[in-house]
């Protein structure tokens, strides 16, 4: 194996990890011999992905984790520490969107968007706050932010959740330079509309129809789509590359 491309031994943490997507990037990295936290703020998923790669003979870590709570996303990263004896890679995966309607900007409730912006923002931000003493006592470290192509496209009818990912390419950036003097690289993903578990339970298949139209490569995206991008700014094979957004949406948008 090309050593730039080498996760063996990484520990990883998703959150979102206990299902859909992120479920998958769990089970990916473990695939390539990283150690993988799966953080999920349903305890059970968590810790039922986590069970099943280790008895598959990989190394595996559930946890219940509220990424909108400080204390959690400290407890979340004191509990890799402990089991692991290091954070190499935070993937920030989880985020409100498969539970939210559909609706006009007008219908959406305050509450709804102020939940929304404390687990889609202050929840990466927490959770890049818990992880980096241990990456900066190291000199290294990977964070990888999942965003959405809805910021290239300007889908309606989630407002918040659109505005929320498009927050994620500016902290992306912004904490890219506050970073990058310790070896910590942060970059991101836009992945297009992708049919895993939990989209699929809210998506229509007209909806879905509509999404995969006008691709380059016009097909439904599944979650393997987007591995190959998370893993790659996970690998050393990315060291010189920072504050950049990788679309990963079949050719839709193009950037």
């Amino acid at each position: 194996m090309n050593e730039r491309f080498n996760l063996t031994g990484r520990v990883v943490i998703v959150t979102g990890g206990g299902k859909g997507i992120g479920k998958v990037y769990a089970e990916q990295f473990a695939k390539a011999g990283a150690r993988v936290v799966a953080a999920d703020i349903d305890e059970a998923a968590a810790k039922s992905v986590a069970d099943a790669l280790t008895d598959q003979g990989f190394e595996g870590l559930g946890l219940a984790v509220d990424i909108s709570s400080e204390e959690s996303t400290t407890a979340m990263a004191q509990a890799a520490l402990d089991r692991f004896g290091a954070i190499d890679v935070l993937v920030n995966n989880a985020s409100l969107m498969s539970v939210l309607a559909r609706r006009s900007w007008m219908e959406i409730p305050v509450e709804e968007w102020d939940r929304v912006m404390a687990v889609n923002l202050r929840g990466m931000f927490l959770s890049c706050r818990a992880v980096f003493p241990v990456m900066r006592a190291r000199k290294y470290g990977k964070i990888v932010n999942i965003s959405s192509s809805r910021v290239w496209e300007g889908n309606p009818n989630r407002l918040h959740y659109t505005t929320s990912k498009a927050g994620v390419i500016g902290f992306t950036r912004a904490l890219a330079r506050e970073v990058g003097e310790f070896g910590i690289t942060v970059n991101a993903v836009t992945p297009g509309m992708t049919q895993s578990e939990t989209q699929v339970a809210s998506s229509s298949g007209n909806y879905l129809a509509a999404r995969v139209a006008g691709r380059a490569i016009e097909r439904v995206q599944v979650p393997d789509d987007l591995v190959g991008a998370v893993m790659f700014l996970s690998t050393a094979a990315s060291d010189f590359m920072t504050g950049q957004t990788i679309n990963v949406d079949g050719g839709k948008a193009m950037h």
